[in-house]
C-alpha cells in the first residue's frame, strides 16, 4: 500500500477542519478561520446551516436512497420548486455540476441529431470551466485541465468570451452548431463577467439559427449573484441551465433544467443516474431553496456584495498592484497585477481562508446570509492581508 493511500489529485494545504458554523471553520487544533469562499461557492447558507442539518437528519432516518425506477415524491417537489424559481419546465437531477453539464451536452447532441445533423457541435468559450469528466473538460477552455487526457471529446467549437463577432462568424461558417454553452460569470476563469448585451445578442443568434442557449450556472446559481439565477438579472431566458454547488449547501446534488422543446428531448433510457435526485439530496436542496426564498437572501447577496465591492474599491483606491475589482452579488474578484500564490498561505496565518483562481484573481464568494458586520470584517481582513503582501515587495507596481 502507498504511504499515502489517497490518490495525489489535490495540492492539499497543511490544515484539516473538524467543524464549521456560518462563515467560520475550526481546525483540528481548535483554531478559528473566516472562510471567504464557502468551499468554492458551495455553502451558500454558511457551514452547517440549521435548516439543512435538520432536513438531512430527518430524512436520513426515513429514507436515504430509492432507485429512479420508482416515484420519488421529494424529487418531484424539488423539481417543482426549481421550475418555479427558474422559469424552466423540467429537471434532470445529477450528483454534481460536471454531471449536470454532461446532461446538457448530451441533450444538445440529441437535439442536433433530431434536427438531422450527423455531427452536431456546441460553441464553448475560452477560459471557461465546465467540469473534469472527459466531455466537460473538453468543453472547458483551459489547457491545464485538458493536458494529458487527449484525445479529447470532439464536437466543440471555441470562441473568445464576450466577443459577439466571433459567435456571428461561427454562425456563418459552421452549419453543425446546435447550441452555445457558457457561464454568465467565469468562476475559474478569473471572475470575468459576461456583458448583458453580449448575452442578449447570443440569445437572438440562437433563436435565429434554432440553437439552444445553455447557461452553466453551477457556481452563479442559487442566489450567488443577487438573483436566484444570474440570467434573471440580464433580461434573457436560456433553453437549458445547469446548477449544483450551492443547491445542496454541501450535500452533493446537481440539476440540468430545460424549457420548451429542450425539455422534451430526453426520453426513458436516453439518460440516467443511480444516485441523482435521491431523497436525502432532495431534502437538503428543498431546505436550501426554502431558506433562500423565505429569507430574501438574493436581496441580501446584492446588498452585501455591493457593500464589499465599495469597501474594497475605497481601500485600494490608487493602489498600483490592483488591476481590477469586479463581480455581481456575492461573487467578487480582486485581480492583482501579478500572480500571487503566497497570498493564500499568508492569509491563513491571519485566520483567513482565501482562494486564488486564474493565478492572480482572489475569489470572494462568502455565504448569502453574511451580515453587515461579517462583510466589513471580510473587507478589513482581506485589505490588510493584501497590503501586507504588497508591502513585502512581492508585487512590482506598474
Amino acid at each position: 500500500m502507498a504511504e499515502q493511500p489517497l490518490m495525489n489529485t489535490y495540492g492539499r494545504l497543511p490544515i484539516a477542519f473538524e467543524r464549521g458554523e456560518g462563515c467560520w471553520l475550526f481546525d483540528t487544533d481548535g483554531n478559528k478561520y473566516f472562510d471567504t469562499f464557502s468551499g468554492i461557492a458551495v455553502c451558500g447558507l454558511g457551514h452547517c446551516h440549521p435548516s439543512v442539518v435538520d432536513a438531512i437528519k430527518d430524512q436520513a432516518g426515513r429514507l436515504m436512497h430509492c432507485s429512479n425506477l420508482y416515484q420519488i415524491p421529494l424529487q418531484q417537489s424539488l423539481a417543482n420548486e426549481l421550475c418555479t424559481v427558474s422559469g424552466m419546465d423540467a429537471v434532470f437531477f445529477s450528483n454534481s455540476g460536471a454531471e449536470a453539464n454532461e446532461a446538457a451536452i448530451k441533450l444538445a447532441r440529441l437535439y442536433g441529431h433530431k434536427l438531422g445533423k450527423e455531427s452536431p457541435c456546441i460553441i464553448v468559450m475560452e477560459r471557461s470551466f465546465h467540469g473534469r469528466t472527459l466531455a466537460t473538460l473538453s468543453a472547458t477552455g483551459n489547457r491545464k485541465v485538458q493536458a494529458g487526457f487527449e484525445p479529447l471529446v470532439s464536437g466543440f467549437v471555441r470562441a473568445p468570451f464576450n466577443d459577439i463577432d466571433a459567435i456571428r462568424h461561427i454562425a456563418k461558417s459552421n452549419t453543425n452548431v446546435v447550441a452555445v454553452l457558457l457561464e454568465p460569470i467565469q468562476g475559474e476563469g478569473g471572475l470575468s463577467v459576461a456583458d448583458a448585451d453580449y448575452l442578449k445578442e447570443i440569445r437572438a443568434i440562437c433563436d435565429h439559427n434554432q440553437w439552444l442557449l445553455m447557461l452553466d450556472e453551477v457556481q452563479t446559481g442559487n442566489g450567488r449573484t443577487g438573483h436566484y439565477f444570474a440570467y434573471q438579472g440580464l433580461g434573457i431566458v436560456p433553453d437549458v441551465v445547469t446548477t449544483a454547488k450551492g443547491l445542496g449547501n454541501g450535500f452533493p446534488i446537481g440539476a440540468c433544467l430545460a424549457r420548451g422543446n429542450a425539455a422534451e428531448i430526453f426520453t426513458p433510457g436516453s439518460h440516467g443516474s443511480t444516485y441523482g435526485g435521491n431523497p436525502l439530496a432532495c431534502a437538503a436542496a428543498l431546505a436550501v431553496i426554502k431558506t433562500i426564498t423565505e429569507q430574501n437572501l438574493c436581496d441580501n447577496a446584492r446588498i452585501m456584495g455591493q457593500r464589499i465591492i465599495d469597501g474594497l474599491k475605497s481601500a485600494f483606491d490608487g493602489a498600483q498592484y490592483i488591476a481590477d475589482i469586479r463581480g455581481q452579488g456575492l461573487m467578487i474578484g480582486i485581480e492583482m497585477l501579478d500572480t500571487c500564490p503566497e497570498l493564500v498561505a499568508l492569509a491563513r496565518t491571519k485566520g483567513i481562508l482565501l482562494n486564488v483562481t486564474s493565478d492572480k484573481v482572489i475569489r470572494l464568494v462568502p455565504p448569502l446570509n453574511i451580515t453587515e458586520a461579517e462583510a466589513d470584517f471580510l473587507v478589513s481582513s482581506v485589505v490588510q492581508i493584501i497590503k501586507l503582501y504588497a508591502a513585502d515587495d512581492r508585487i512590482s507596481p506598474r
